[in-house]
């Protein structure tokens, strides 16, 4: 019988954390290379690129996962345990992962530190408000939404059309009620009334930018490049037109720092930037992964979501503005992930091997890119040995480089060990890593590319709206950027109801959004939306602190 593991909460909460300055210490940083936040996190400074810069880079493996279930398939934990597997077999790897957004917090998800013995902490910290960044980053995002509201209420100068304006407020919260909204009601002195909306803070192109931005003087440079709305003559008008881009800079300067922590086992982790995987480009930011291929030997990434929406866009968006180059993918599955896509929960073999289609269809994805995919069965303490060997054999029958087991949760870094190994080994096998689209292939052509080759849909169908942008996208000269497609995460599809790995669907591109500062086209598909909202029962229900003041129900 399993033993009972304690909750993630008591397990963070009953570990020793060591001071960050060892952590940091041990990947070679001093006192000037870092600011410490309190005892146990750090913002590493922008400097230290500069000073590696004729390190060689270590090897760099994207954790990617099978399309989630409400059971979820623990992808955190398994690029934290892999982290902690790689140091127990002697290298030296570094974690880049993404900052919790208080949304997933409070809602379905909960925290997002990974889980039992493989977590990164302070676990309380990381996941309510950790360094300040998400609300800096709606600070700015908010800054440039009232700057060009009184720009056009005093005066409006640049010939500003009301009602082209696509800027929208943000909020890290999940608020259906914000998703349309009207503005400006009570009389002139309050501005003019029209439609408008809130993202939620990780869908915000300043999180984007934030995600992206190479240093400092890259960051302004982008800020100033977005795109607010339109003149009455169709010209395009931009946050440097009205002079608050250095502004919204400032209030961003020690965002740009990664945050390092450190996982339970000692190993350095970069916690940095919350972009989500589904309606965003779901990937911790550039500046941390080129440091830390500057600080490790082998850096583990996580893509948000499964391979046809995190990794994809970490291959096509990240990849391409860092100039990076993947060694390896990593596959999570779970047993129980497998039966759910078997459309039987709690079925047997034959579940498993009705659902593993959807395992088949990811490894097909990761391969169409030409990498090695390694597929990690992330085992609970209820899945059986003949459940799990199952598994790992159809997920070789599907193609798959290696597949090994993960008893992290329970176990720890020695849980991932054999994991570890066969990712190693992954990384010293050649591969024929390329994009699936030219850059300056047509919009339309590369969203085609993506819904086909990825997706295995049959074709896409483009509302009216999303014709009209991609006209004016093109005129604009913004057809030679990456897309980022925003569509459900519960499906290959774009309809969260079609499990498995379903065809002979079209899907449908409602209408675009050009992230000019970020630098890439957004394309929503189906009825996806931008701004989440709470269920019934949220997971902020279970969320208090005890008579010792003391943080529970936080997991």
């Amino acid at each position: 019988m399993a033993t009972k593991v304690p909750s993630n909460l008591e397990i963070a909460q009953a570990h020793t954390l060591e001071p960050i300055a060892d952590i940091a210490a041990r990947y070679g940083l001093g006192p000037d290379d870092y600011d410490p936040y309190g005892k146990f996190k750090a913002k590493v400074d922008l400097s230290l690129l500069d000073r590696l810069a004729g390190t060689p880079d270590g090897k760099l493996v994207c954790v990617t996962a099978i399309t989630p279930t409400k059971a979820g398939e623990g992808k955190t934990t398994t690029s934290v345990s892999l982290t902690q597997g790689l140091g127990k077999i002697g290298r030296r790897p570094v974690l880049c992962i993404r900052e919790p957004s208080l949304g997933p917090v409070f809602g379905i998800k909960g925290g997002a530190a990974g889980g039992g013995y493989a977590q990164v902490v302070p676990m309380e910290d990381l996941n309510l408000h950790f360094t300040g960044d998400i609300h800096a980053i709606g600070a700015a995002n908010n800054l440039l939404a009232a700057a060009l509201e009184a720009h056009v209420l005093h005066g409006n100068k640049l010939g500003i059309d009301p009602l082209t304006i696509g800027w929208r407020r943000c909020l890290d919260v999940n608020d259906r009620a914000l998703r349309q909204i009207v503005l400006g009601l009570g009389g002139r002195a309050n501005g003019y009334p029209r439609e408008s909306g809130f993202d939620i803070t990780a869908a915000s192109e300043v999180m984007a930018i934030c995600a992206v931005a190479a240093d400092l003087a890259d960051l302004r440079r982008r800020l100033g490049a977005i795109t607010v709305g339109y003149t009455y003559e169709g010209e395009p008008v931009v946050a440097e037109q009205l002079k608050v881009a250095g502004a919204m800079a400032v209030l961003l300067k020690e965002v740009l720092k990664p945050n390092l922590i450190q996982t339970l086992e000692g190993q350095g982790c970069f916690m940095h930037c919350g972009p989500f995987g589904n309606i965003a480009h779901g990937n911790s930011s550039l500046i941390a992964a080129k440091v830390g291929v500057k600080l490790g030997d082998i850096v583990i990434t996580e893509g948000g979501f499964a391979s046809d929406l995190g990794m994809e866009k970490f291959l096509h968006i990240v990849c391409r503005l860092g100039n990076l180059r993947p060694h390896a993918v990593v596959v999570v599955t779970t047993v129980r992930a497998l039966k759910h896509h078997g459309d039987d929960p709690d079925g047997g073999l034959d579940a498993i091997e009705r659902g593993s289609a959807n395992l088949g269809r990811h490894i097909g994805i990761v391969k169409e890119f030409g990498l090695k995919p390694v597929v990690a069965v992330n085992r609970r303490p209820e899945d059986t040995d003949e459940e799990c060997e199952l598994t790992r054999r159809l997920a070789l029958d599907y193609g798959a480089y290696r597949a090994e087991l993960n008893e992290a949760y329970e176990k720890g870094g020695d849980g991932a060990v054999v994991l570890a190994e066969a990712v190693v080994d992954a990384c010293e096998q050649p591969n024929e890593f390329d994009f699936l689209y030219a850059l300056d292939a047509p919009i339309a052509d590369k969203i085609e590319a993506i819904a086909k080759r990825v997706y295995r849909a049959d074709g896409v169908h483009f509302l009216p709206a999303a014709l009209e942008k991609i006209d004016r996208y093109t005129k604009d000269g913004l057809d030679t950027v990456p897309i980022c497609m925003a569509k459900t995460h519960l499906s290959i599809s774009h309809d969260p109801g079609l499990l498995n790995a379903p065809t002979g669907f079209t899907l449908p591109v409602r209408d675009l959004r050009a992230y000019t500062g970020a630098g890439w086209i957004v394309a929503l598909c189906g009825d996806m939306q931008t701004m989440p909202g709470y269920g019934v029962s949220p997971a902020f229900h279970n969320v208090d602190i005890d008579e010792e003041g003391r943080t529970v129900g936080l997991f």
